[in-house]
């Protein structure tokens, strides 16, 4: 091996191991581009439709929407190296933008509504664009990280999942700044897994960062519209 080539350049399979780490970077970006109009698809659909998943029953509706996804999560990681995964996560992404759109009306209900959902939409930009920046100029290792932010996003479903009984405007509130902290870690932690070739399938990277911040813009969008909404 020439030693003048730097680690990251060393070639793998006709092609250098960082050119494969561009492409499913690349590749990560587009996809999750394109899942944002499922998502927006079934997000307007379900707000026209007027979709209330169990809403007389938060616990059952809790539990059908968890093996809804762990269903899909299920059949993404069986066909990720297929057509039928990135089929898959965009009928997820639709699911996703369904379960969203109850939030959507109810902030779309106040006489400022659009703009707090452009808020929420401009804020998750930013989170993201700062977190894709800070991703690629750390040299670090960040995968430490993981074991810390899994136990802190465990805290947050346990406590919104208590707040179902309790029923705590204060609970509500501390967990939507907490799933904002813990989400946009979790984008800097994913992105860098991709970068770093952690991550090496481009449809679970798009699935993993898609979470990220669809949990980072829904917390964002509650906290805007108990804060400050506008019901004149």
């Amino acid at each position: 091996m020439d030693r003048s080539l730097k680690p990251i350049d060393v070639v793998y399979g006709g092609d250098s191991i960082g050119a494969q780490r561009q492409r499913v970077l690349r590749n990560t970006y587009a996809l999750l581009a394109l899942s944002m109009v499922p998502t927006v698809l079934g997000a307007w659909l379900g707000v026209a439709m007027g979709f209330s998943f169990f809403a007389g029953s938060p616990l059952m509706a809790f539990g059908v929407f968890m093996a809804v996804s762990f269903g899909f999560f299920f059949g993404i990681e069986k066909f990720k190296h297929s057509g039928v995964g990135v089929l898959l996560l965009l009928g997820f992404t639709f699911f996703m933008g369904l379960m969203l759109s109850r939030l959507i009306g109810a902030v779309l209900g106040l006489s400022n509504g659009a703009q707090l959902i452009g808020l929420a939409f401009g804020g998750t930009a930013v989170v993201f664009g700062a977190m894709a920046t800070l991703a690629s100029s750390i040299k670090r290792d960040l995968s430490g990280m993981g074991k810390w932010l899994f136990v802190g996003m465990l805290v947050t479903l346990v406590a919104a999942v208590a707040n179902i009984w309790l029923q705590m405007p204060a609970l509500m509130l501390a967990v939507s700044t907490l799933m904002i902290g813990v989400f946009s870690a979790f984008i800097l932690y994913d992105l860098k897994r991709v970068m770093d070739g952690g991550e090496t399938n481009y449809v679970t990277a798009t699935l993993a960062i898609y979470l990220d911040l669809y949990n980072v813009f829904s917390a964002l969008l509650h906290l805007l519209g108990v804060l400050g909404g506008n019901d004149d």
